[in-house]
């Protein structure tokens, strides 16, 4: 689930089940996403995306963007929701990352930055083993490359016959997992993204291409039904806000993307997803996902205020670590950005930074019928409408 070079087009979206003929950038931000069931020629075109080998840098630049997007008053558009984009992402990481810390009272996140020379890049924060998160992951990240022209031809449905050259993309977004120690403070995931494709390079004056995409998503190991509202109201509010039917609609498509198919059940209780909007005003949008970035402190910091000093026992946290099993087999089974990063010789610490420290399989295990644990699980079988 990093947002990082490798893992900038993850996939919380399925690849067969996109009517529409574009790429996808999902949750990790790097593979590309088909709109039609997947060949063995669709895996290896996604193989065969351009991206630069990142550098390790010392500190932060003011932007990733190369130097003609900064965001100066004479930039296009496009351009402007590029530098805007970019800034909104990395005002969240400081924000997240800020409420983090002030819950912790000490522990701190540890920070790597890199770049390309091409321009892009991105900031990794990772804090482990605190007071409060066993492991809370923030991660950022820009990046420019270039797909090859089959792989513009499938994702537009274009002719075999029309041959456009290699087609440069643009992508940026923020990601995280922060996964409490407390069995009774839930754990949360949520990323937002955006995606551009410019013309292709032989094809003049063609229209860029450009979406957005993202969610935040809570996955308890026990159900308190009063947080369980509380987060799902907080995105309702944010949805509200621009469209009444964003929030049913895209806490269906919550439900149905974290799905673990050989367990039949969801990883948690879901929350919002959305990918591939492009169909509304490119400025709504924007604000959009600005605002759905702007409610993961409000609906989650609160939660764990109220949970991380919940006494315990030892079967509390078993059940805990039978849960995080569970997210363990979603991210290395279905994620699409941590199977895609682990193919093709991505950055292993980022690609692996949604997983907990530790997790737990036990043969057969079935909780008994009306207790808590039943409960959790059972709403992961069937999902509810919280509110």
């Amino acid at each position: 689930m990093a947002v990082h070079s490798s893992t900038l087009f993850s996939s919380p979206s399925t690849l067969n089940l996109f009517s529409s003929h574009r790429f996808h950038l999902s949750p990790n931000v790097s593979t590309l996403h088909f709109p039609r069931p997947v060949k063995r020629s669709d895996l290896d075109l996604r193989c065969s995306v351009s991206i630069e080998k990142e550098v390790p840098e010392t500190e932060r630049p003011f932007t990733f963007l190369r130097d003609s997007e900064g965001g100066d008053s004479q930039s296009s558009s496009s351009s402007s929701v590029r530098a805007r984009f970019e800034s909104m992402i990395r005002a969240a990481q400081d924000n997240v990352c800020s409420a983090i810390e002030a819950v912790e009272g000490g522990p701190k996140f540890k920070e790597d930055v890199w770049s390309r020379p091409g321009g892009g890049g991105g900031i990794s924060r990772v804090l482990q083993d605190g007071n409060v998160w066993e492991k809370a992951g923030v991660n950022v990240s820009v990046v420019y490359g270039v797909m090859p022209p089959e792989a513009y031809r499938a994702a537009k449905g274009a002719s075999s016959e029309q041959k456009p050259g290699p087609v440069p993309f643009f992508a940026a977004g923020i990601s995280s997992v922060l996964h409490p120690k407390n069995p009774f403070a839930p754990t949360l995931h949520f990323n937002y993204r955006y995606f551009e494709t410019d013309a292709p390079k032989d094809v003049p004056g063609a229209p860029r291409q450009w979406w957005f995409g993202g969610g935040t998503d809570f996955t308890p190991a026990y159900i308190f039904e009063e947080d369980v509202k509380h987060f799902h109201s907080v995105q309702k509010q944010a949805c509200d806000k621009f469209d009444p039917s964003f929030y049913p609609r895209f806490k269906k498509w919550c439900d149905d993307y974290f799905y673990i198919k050989h367990r039949d059940e969801r990883r948690g209780l879901g929350g919002i997803f959305f990918d591939d909007l492009n169909d509304l005003d490119q400025e709504m949008l924007l604000s959009f996902a600005t605002e759905c970035a702007s409610s993961v402190i409000p609906a989650y910091i609160p939660i764990i205020e109220k949970r991380k000093d919940t006494p315990f026992t030892e079967q509390h946290k078993a059940w805990q670590q039978l849960r995080r099993g569970r997210y363990v087999e979603f991210n290395l089974v279905y994620d699409r950005g941590t199977t895609f990063g682990l193919k093709t010789g991505g950055r292993i610490e980022s690609i692996l930074v949604s997983l907990p420290l530790s997790a737990r399989w036990e043969y057969d295990h079935k909780p008994e019928e009306g207790s808590e644990e039943w409960k959790l699980l059972d709403a992961c079988i069937n999902p509810k409408e919280w509110l």
